[in-house]
């Protein structure tokens, strides 16, 4: 039984790039769509898609964005904040990622947002993931 499908997306996107796949597909849900969409505008995916078929449920379709020498363009991708145990920040407290060099991804009360933009919007809220 899956209980995190955040960590499992994230699971897929780590064992996809290790084994050098194109492309992954995985069940579609609101908050992995805008997890993907912020992770392709950072430039660590080269396309995100919602697949509508003919089964019942839709599927989330994410193409793997790679740099020269065909090496990934995400290294780490880590779940901080889990269903067990919450990691929440203020805005004083947004984490640096790799001393601004990678991103973290932030549930506010504004919607998703990475560190960064979550910093200038002088707003906190809970780390969903750290990404370099």
């Amino acid at each position: 039984m899956m209980t995190d499908p955040i960590a499992d997306m994230l699971t897929r996107i780590r064992n996809a790039f290790a084994v050098s796949k194109q492309e992954i597909v995985l069940p579609f849900s609101k908050i992995k769509y805008e997890i993907a969409k912020i992770l392709k505008k950072e430039g660590y995916l080269a396309e995100v898609e919602k697949v509508e078929d003919d089964g019942p449920f839709a599927k989330l379709r994410l193409v793997l964005q790679y740099k020269e020498n065909n090496l990934p363009a995400i290294i780490h991708i880590k779940r901080v904040s889990t269903p067990s145990r919450r990691q929440y920040v203020a805005r004083e407290e947004i984490p640096y990622v790799l001393n601004g060099l990678g991103i973290a991804i932030i549930s506010t009360s504004k919607g998703l947002m990475t560190n960064k933009q979550a910093r200038r919007a002088r707003i906190g809220g809970e780390v969903i993931c750290e990404v370099w």
